[in-house]
């Protein structure tokens, strides 16, 4: 038997909120699984088990704000039989309060196990009520209540057709009802908190040093054009995508920029799981990871940016793609400024930086013209690698930019 505990979201969180179960008593479990949506200040993130087995127990309820490391719920392991003796959860650590939920907030209790139906009264339902043999998450529910909607009528995305928070949102939209209040988590107070933490805590640990280089990107940007000239609008390209797509390939002349620096050492990692600086519409960063990247083609990572931007704008992001980023990119797009010099994003040892790309004065076969050129930037750890490699490593990603038709 094994205790699924809250998970740590990042090197400053100490505490969540346990928002909505997606599984419940007797669920399957398979390695990869959303089990569970947590508010944290970076928004509502879904919650992956990474070990397959059976749900036994359900210890904390919605709206329960709970330590990191403390007991969420109890998972037999395949092959394991039940003991009489349950074994006893972990205390939490007694520094972090346990909020319980209040009254005008409190959720209904826990889904029951996708294997049997909820027996629903009969007759009329009330706007959020579940008809029987339906599940929906207890936010769902909540949600459907405010806004007066049905959910029969509500199609469900999650495990076993449970109707989801976002099902619900969606549909308030399409049927006109008044959008939330607020999206759960998505507090910049907090997320302004958590991103000075987290960066107050890189340049007190972190001996970062900063190297930048003008890169011409005239060979891309008409590559690019003339590419999407050929192409539907949803299939097109943006300037990010080759960005992202030559700093992942770069990476592999100058491995050591990609990995993590945890507990006093060094980890280089053989995955590369790339950050994207996310801005949101109300301030605030987030950078989610597009992950192995490395095994992605230039329309994968196009892909790819788009859902992560769609999800975080929403705040629907994974813990996997919220904790295990090696390597961080942040761009400023067509409306920034020069150049950015962004700060390391920890246990991470390098972010690299683009300003916006706009015509430039440039010696080209022999004479000067107006090209148009971007900065590239790169903040890197000075405990795992040094300006000679930092600067073999922004040449590689102009090298590659030279020739866009093999990214």
């Amino acid at each position: 038997m094994s205790i699924f505990t809250m998970p740590s979201l990042g090197a400053d969180m100490e505490s969540g909120k346990l928002a909505e179960w997606l599984v419940g008593p007797g669920d399957r479990l398979a390695r990869g699984d959303i089990v569970a949506v947590v508010e944290t200040q970076k928004g509502a993130i879904e919650i992956e088990i990474f070990e397959s087995g059976e749900v036994v127990e359900l210890i904390a309820a919605p709206g329960q704000t709970l330590p990191v490391g403390a007991p969420l719920a109890r998972i037999r392991k395949p092959g394991e039989v039940e003991d009489e003796t349950p074994e006893a959860a972990p205390e939490p650590e007694p520094a972090a309060p346990v909020t319980p939920p209040t009254p005008e907030s409190a959720p209904s209790a826990p889904r029951p196990p996708s294997h049997g139906a909820s027996g629903a009264p009969p007759g009329a339902r009330a706007p959020g009520r579940v008809p029987s043999g339906a599940l929906a998450s207890p936010a769902a529910k909540a949600r459907a209540a405010e806004v007066g909607l049905d959910l029969s009528d509500v199609p469900g995305s999650g495990p076993g057709g449970a109707v989801l928070l976002a099902d619900v949102e969606a549909h308030a939209k399409a049927s006109g009802k008044p959008a939330a209040k607020g999206k759960p988590g998505l507090d910049m107070a907090e997320m302004r908190r958590a991103i000075a933490a987290a960066m107050s805590r890189a340049k007190r640990e972190i001996p970062h040093y900063y190297l930048s280089h003008r890169i011409d990107l005239q060979a891309a940007q008409d590559w690019l054009a003339a590419t999407n000239a050929e192409r539907s609008p949803d299939r097109r390209l943006l300037m990010g995508a080759l960005l992202i797509r030559a700093t992942v390939r770069a990476l592999a002349k100058v491995p050591e920029l990609n990995g993590r620096f945890e507990g006093g050492d060094y980890a280089p990692s053989d995955t590369i799981n790339c950050g994207m600086a996310v801005a949101m519409r109300g301030g605030g960063l987030i950078a989610p990871a597009i992950m192995d990247a490395r095994e992605k083609s230039l329309d994968d990572i196009m892909a790819a940016m788009r859902d992560l931007v769609a999800r975080t704008r929403t705040g629907r992001l994974r813990n996997s793609e919220i904790t295990q980023g090696t390597v961080t990119i942040s761009s400023l797009g067509e409306n920034g400024v020069d150049a950015l010099f962004g700060v390391i994003y920890p246990p991470q040892v390098a972010l690299v930086g683009f300003g916006s790309p706009r015509p430039a004065p440039v010696v080209h076969d022999g004479s000067v013209a107006a090209r148009v050129c971007v900065t590239a930037t790169l903040a890197a750890d000075h405990r795992v690698s040094d300006g000679r490699r930092g600067a073999t490593f922004l040449a590689e990603i102009d090298r590659l930019l030279q020739e866009p038709d093999t990214l």
